[in-house]
C-alpha cells in the first residue's frame, strides 16, 4: 500500500466522507454523529478552521478524513497552540476498513508534526467505545486521562508522543 497522502483545507469533501461512514455506522447499530452536526456551521470553530479539514488519499483515491488541529480548548484548555495536534474525527472509508489505515494516518501524521516542530498527537473519544479504544491503542497511544460527565458518560483523552 503506498503511502497516505493528507490534503489540508478539503471542508467539504472530508464532511462527505464523515457523513459517509456515520451513515455506514448507525446501520450499524453504533453510537455516532448525526448528519446535521456534520456540517460547516457545526464543525468550523475558532480551533478547528477550513484549513484544518483534511483527507488523506492513496494513489489519488480519497480513504479517510479527518480535522487535525493545533489547539483544543474544549478538551486540552490550558495548553499552549502548536505543542500538539489534535485528531478528531477520523472517518476511514468502508472500502479501506481493516486495512490498517488508523496507522498510516498517524504516521503521516507524524510527518506533519515533525515539519512542524509538535511533540505529541492528541485525541478523545468516549471511553465506553471498545472498538475505537482498541484501534487507537493498537496505534500506539495511551490514554493519559478521563473526564467524567455529569450525564454519566466519560471521556478519554489519548496521547500519542511524537519521536524525532
Amino acid at each position: 500500500m503506498s503511502d497516505i497522502i493528507i490534503h489540508f483545507n478539503e471542508v467539504l469533501k472530508a464532511i462527505s466522507v464523515m457523513k459517509e461512514v456515520a451513515t455506514w455506522g448507525r446501520e450499524q447499530g453504533f453510537r455516532v454523529w448525526l448528519d446535521e452536526w456534520l456540517t460547516p456551521e457545526e464543525l468550523i470553530t475558532p480551533d478547528a478552521q477550513p484549513e484544518n479539514f483534511c483527507i488523506g488519499t492513496i494513489d489519488g483515491e480519497i480513504v479517510c478524513a479527518f480535522i487535525l488541529q493545533w489547539a483544543d480548548s474544549d478538551f486540552w484548555p490550558h495548553v499552549p497552540e502548536y505543542e500538539a495536534a489534535y485528531l478528531h474525527k477520523l472517518c476511514v472509508r468502508r472500502k479501506y476498513a481493516g486495512m490498517g489505515i488508523t496507522k498510516h494516518v498517524v504516521n503521516a501524521i507524524k510527518v506533519e508534526c515533525r515539519k512542524r516542530g509538535i511533540r505529541y498527537i492528541r485525541l478523545d473519544t468516549g471511553l465506553d467505545e471498545k472498538a475505537v479504544r482498541k484501534i487507537y491503542l493498537n496505534a500506539g497511544f495511551k490514554i493519559v486521562d478521563i473526564i467524567d460527565h455529569p450525564n454519566g458518560r466519560s471521556t478519554a483523552l489519548y496521547e500519542l508522543e511524537v519521536r524525532y
